[in-house]
């Protein structure tokens, strides 16, 4: 079996990967770094969790030992899709190069553009970025390319799922041809193929398992889930959830629990800490220190349930995952490889649990297509009495809004009934009116005419106003004088 030592890296680099308490490299290691290391380019594709980032950073570290780093000219550089996959990198390289006087600088969003302007400056060996950010330098002025040496790109069909294709590209022409490339992916589309034939010149190409395939140490489960009600699905798969992690007790230490919108990481995170489950969510659309401060906090084992969108589910390197639940079925299979894949890490065994819900089983069926394997699935731990629990009628964030009444806001049922009680007594009393009024002696409608006259006109100006009038008059002996000699002179005429 090959060792570290046999890959004639810097002996500075193995003393800290020793340090680091790791002997054996992984396969996917072993077969990139000796090509690296002859600066040939590298194509690596493996799964998920199998040490693709130490892939590319020892021979990097090793390849950049000697020479010095220019102002605004950086000599390496590595483009990572997510801000927590760059962070991530930086640190294997502050591991791995710790014995060796490397400089590095990371540039991702959230961060003051004046603090990275200074290490640019300064010059970096290093520079590890997000392409968004790295552009936004670039056109500020601040940044060469052209004195890049080795390029990495990491997790390239992440890259092309969130529409950095473009950008990449345009980071390929800014630096020089004559860099050496590592393209590192776990799955090969057709536009990653593209990309790789356009600017790899005769890659090593290092295949380490079937592409999209999970990790055989991770034990994968799915629950076929049908709401009672459509208004009650979101409340039901919450309840699902809290079972399903009961269900697996002390077993789940700690978990990743994946969704696919943003608002609904917010909804299963503040819902789960309702329910005395430790929670915290991390998307995109949280400041950068407060995903920091909540990926720290899970990787220290500090929180127990980390809610997640797909930001979290590429690179992030967490080793001792015990459980994934998917509490939605990725829109993509592949996306549901690379969320497993962050339990079962480095040989450990990992479970992977998932809700299916019937608007999801065609992507459902995509995934077993992908895997090439039926999923095992599970009974319902929730019976169906227990997911109409009372206790769910007051989840923080329900779907449905509590219903309005037509005459006003916030109205229990028993004031409506109330008030429809009252509507139906004043509806019962216009009716009765006229047959009060029949029952009365008949008088001189002449005598009132001025009374009526202007009832008459009080009821158009309610009317010319928007208002309604429900009282309806007949003819009959009420029928005014007036009116009466017009019909006489017609007659007369």
């Amino acid at each position: 079996m090959t060792k570290f030592s046999e890959l004639n890296l810097n002996p500075k680099v193995l003393k800290a990967v020793e340090e680091a308490g790791y002997d054996t490299p992984t396969p996917i290691q072993a077969g990139a770094i000796p090509p690296a290391l002859e600066g040939r380019d590298v194509l690596g594709i493996a799964q998920t969790g199998t040490g693709k980032t130490a892939s590319f950073t020892l021979p990097m570290i090793t390849l950049l030992a000697r020479g010095r780093a220019r102002a605004r000219m950086p000599r390496s550089l590595v483009l990572c899709p997510t801000r927590e996959l760059a962070a991530q990198v930086a640190e294997n390289f502050d591991t791995y190069a710790k014995h060796v006087k490397l400089t590095k600088a990371l540039l991702i969003g959230g961060v003051s553009f004046k603090e990275q302007d200074a290490l640019i400056d300064k010059g970096v060996d290093v520079l590890i970025a997000t392409p968004g950010r790295l552009l936004d330098h670039f056109e500020r002025g601040k940044l060469l390319l052209t004195g890049v040496q080795v390029m990495v790109v990491d997790e390239a069909d992440r890259m092309l799922d969130m529409g950095f294709i473009p950008d990449i590209e345009r980071i390929f022409s800014l630096t020089p041809f004559t860099r050496q490339t590592l393209f590192f992916s776990a799955t090969m589309a057709s536009e990653i193929e593209r990309i790789t034939n356009t600017f790899l010149s005769a890659p090593a190409r290092i295949e380490v398992a079937r592409q999209s395939s999970a990790s055989e140490t991770i034990e994968q489960g799915v629950v076929m889930f049908k709401a009672s009600r459509r208004d009650r699905e979101g409340t039901e798969k919450r309840a699902l959830l809290r079972k399903m992690i009961d269900g697996e007790g002390d077993a789940c230490s700690n978990a990743i629990i994946f969704c696919n919108r943003k608002s609904d990481v917010d909804i299963v995170a503040k819902s789960l800490k309702k329910y005395g489950l430790d929670a915290a969510p991390i998307h995109g659309d949280l400041d950068q220190s407060q995903r920091t401060k909540t990926l720290d906090g899970f990787r220290e084992g500090t929180l127990r349930f980390l809610v997640a969108s797909d930001v979290a589910a590429r690179g992030l390197d967490v080793p001792a995952v015990s459980h994934v639940f998917n509490f939605d079925v990725p829109s993509h299979a592949e996306d549901y490889v690379h969320r497993i894949g962050r339990t079962g890490r480095a040989g450990r065994e990992g479970k992977a649990m998932m809700i299916c819900a019937p608007k999801d089983e065609k992507n459902f069926d995509a995934i077993e297509r992908l895997l090439q394997k039926a999923i095992p699935r599970i009974d319902n731990p929730l019976a169906q009495t227990e997911v109409e629990a009372p206790a769910e009628a007051s989840d923080d964030n329900k779907e449905s809004k509590p219903r309005r009444s037509r005459g006003g806001r916030g109205r229990s049922k028993s004031s409506d009934k109330a008030t429809g009680q009252q509507v139906e007594a004043q509806e019962a009393a216009s009716v009765e009116a006229p047959k009060e009024a029949s029952s009365q002696p008949v008088q001189d409608t002449t005598a009132q005419k001025p009374d009526h006259d202007k009832s008459r006109n009080n009821r158009n100006r309610r009317n010319d106003r928007g208002g309604r009038d429900n009282n309806v008059v007949g003819m009959g002996d009420h029928m005014p004088s007036f009116i009466a000699k017009s019909f006489d002179e017609r007659r007369a005429g």
